[in-house]
């Protein structure tokens, strides 16, 4: 990024920072999104949810997932639903208190598809010859074509094709124009932010005019803005050149919490979890252990096909403080280009629930106790700092919350015992890891918290792997 660049990119107004627990209801149709706003993620503490892509898209034999990244046009028509579903569902969420964040894909339209495939919404496109009428653009906004084979080289990066992705030319006007009132309309009927899809591809000083741009959101705010850029290091692409611009995905949260919650790292060393292990500053990142890219792309990270592990890692994630959290929500796959669930005519299916509230043709980890537990603590322990941090010298921790929350951690093969200073007043409290509170009762463990704010702390070598208490989990 150059200095004027730069220079424009830090007068650019920032968003408002997101609340605690964002969810990617990954595949999820708009009428059930609205309805778990309802019902579930505005009850209990949920900030926001990321939803798919909703731009008209390429359709794709097999109805594989990333057909959602392959955009035909900028009309509001996706297997989620049309404008008007997306419109009521940013409604009905917002007044159950939850924002729609929408991913968003910007970058590029879609890659050449052979045999005249047409859109979700019934568009044509030529896409060998870069021609998308529905828009339009033709082959005039787009680089010229290369492939994105050399990360050291950030204009490679940037101004070539990602995976024979046609490559928009963002510094255009005329693209400009057209992203920015592509944007401005989904603000319109209601999204409070955006993912930026391949932000990493895209220069960052075109992406600071077209964020300058935006309207405020029906909230009064600015648009919250996070955006993709994989940087573990070692690449002509930085994501400090993004930071002035908005949030940042920090891939390194994901891979090195499974480090620690498989047991290949111990988890003592997260005293100084952050910034002390070279992560971007806290109020950048956007953090999370798995979304739908890493899930079947990357071995290192945790998935919910190891739940407790998995769990263990979100806890940590969502009950240390760092970075804007986000959880994944998932449907079951065994190959990683299988597409969700879906009717005879491809239409996605809706979300069906078995009686103890879990999902039965999703995975739906959100609805986790032990994940969903941990929302509210998130939101029970925010603007506290971490204290008292205790380990037993390898895959054993606790640690405070300020006065508000306390977790213990536990990746041994054998339980852990331990009298604790928990910070928290006296009395008996509701174990979120292991159930919920109702009323006075908890369908969990409990936690007696003396006088002198001690406790007795027994985390088995199996089970969740953690306990948590805070002030909202008091019986």
């Amino acid at each position: 990024m150059g200095v004027a660049a730069l220079f424009l990119a830090l007068l650019a107004p920032r968003a408002i920072v997101a609340g605690v627990g964002i969810v990617h209801l990954f595949e999820w149709r708009f009428d059930d999104i609205a309805k778990e706003c309802e019902n579930f993620l505005g009850p209990k503490g949920f900030d926001g949810i990321q939803v798919s892509p909703v731009a008209e898209c390429a359709v794709i034999n097999g109805r594989p997932w990333w057909e959602r990244y392959q955009p035909f046009s900028y009309k509001v028509i996706s297997r989620s639903g049309d404008e008007n579903g997306f419109k009521d569902m940013c409604d009905r969420c917002r007044k159950a208190g939850v924002k729609i964040y929408v991913d968003t894909v910007f970058n590029h339209m879609s890659a050449t598809q052979p045999g005249g495939t047409i859109g979700t919404g019934g568009s044509s496109a030529d896409t060998g010859s870069k021609y998308y009428p529905a828009v339009s653009y033709s082959n005039e906004n787009f680089h010229s074509t290369c492939s994105v084979n050399n990360y050291n080289d950030a204009s490679n990066v940037r101004n070539c094709e990602l995976v024979g992705l046609h490559d928009l030319d963002q510094s255009q006007e005329y693209v400009r124009g057209k992203i920015v009132d592509h944007l401005n309309h989904l603000i319109d009927l209601g999204a409070e932010g955006f993912r930026v899809d391949a932000a990493k591809h895209m220069w960052p000083s075109d992406l600071q005019v077209i964020y300058s741009r935006l309207k405020n959101t029906q909230s009064g705010s600015r648009p919250f803005i996070y955006q993709e850029d994989i940087d573990y290091g070692g690449e002509a692409v930085h994501h400090e050149e993004y930071m002035p611009l908005g949030h940042v995905t920090e891939f390194k949260n994901g891979r090195e919490l499974s480090r620690c919650f498989r047991g290949q790292n111990p988890i003592k060393w997260l005293v100084n979890y952050g910034t002390g292990w070279g992560m971007m500053p806290s109020d950048s990142a956007l953090v999370f252990i798995d979304n739908h890219d890493t899930q079947r792309s990357d071995g290192s990270v945790l998935n919910y096909k190891t739940p407790r592990n998995y769990k263990m890692a979100v806890a940590f994630m969502l009950g240390w403080g760092y970075g804007t959290p986000k959880v994944m929500s998932s449907y079951y796959f065994d190959s990683s280009d299988q597409g969700p669930p879906a009717n005879g005519d491809g239409s996605l299916q809706n979300v069906n629930f078995n009686s103890d509230g879990s999902c039965s043709n999703r995975v739906c980890e959100h609805r986790w106790t032990a994940i969903s537990g941990m929302i509210g603590f998130a939101n029970a322990v925010q603007g506290t700092s971490t204290s008292n941090f205790w380990s037993n010298g390898n895959n054993q921790i606790t640690f405070c919350r300020g006065n508000k929350g306390f977790l213990a951690f536990n990746v041994e093969n054998y339980d852990m015992n331990v009298s604790s200073q928990t910070c928290l007043p006296a009395g008996t409290y509701c174990d979120v890891a292991s159930g919920v509170k109702n009323g006075n009762s908890c369908t969990g463990k409990t936690v007696t918290v003396n006088n002198d704010g001690t406790a007795q702390i027994s985390v088995t070598g199996g089970g969740e792997g953690f306990l948590a208490i805070h002030v909202n989990s008091k019986l």
